[in-house]
């Protein structure tokens, strides 16, 4: 039983980790007036999902655009899915972030 609290205390302080405060620094702009989607990935997605997208306490993402198309990918990340809260990212740059995942095939 003790084992099972300490997993679930841990797998919670991660989660509350990975959304971490959202200081406005998360996203630049490009020369193109875009988002940069894979700095936020890598500032807000990786702790879960790996450093490669490889899969972690979340699913892999290296492959998700061949699973899921932008808008279904959009869904989760507005609604969450599973231990994935919603809203770890928002507005464009969840669009962006969308974006960018439904092209990894």
């Amino acid at each position: 039983m003790k084992k099972k609290l300490l997993g679930i205390l841990l797998g919670t302080s991660l989660v509350l980790a990975a959304c971490g405060g959202n200081d406005g620094g998360d996203s630049k702009e490009t020369s193109s007036g875009g988002v940069d989607a894979e700095k936020i990935v890598n500032n807000k997605c990786t702790s879960c999902h790996g450093g490669n997208l490889e899969g972690g306490m979340g699913p892999a993402l290296k492959d998700v655009g061949s699973r899921l198309d932008k808008d279904q990918i959009l869904e989760i990340l507005k609604n969450g899915k599973g231990q994935m809260p919603a809203g770890l990212v928002e507005g464009k740059e969840a669009d962006a972030v969308a974006e960018w995942l439904a092209n990894k095939k």
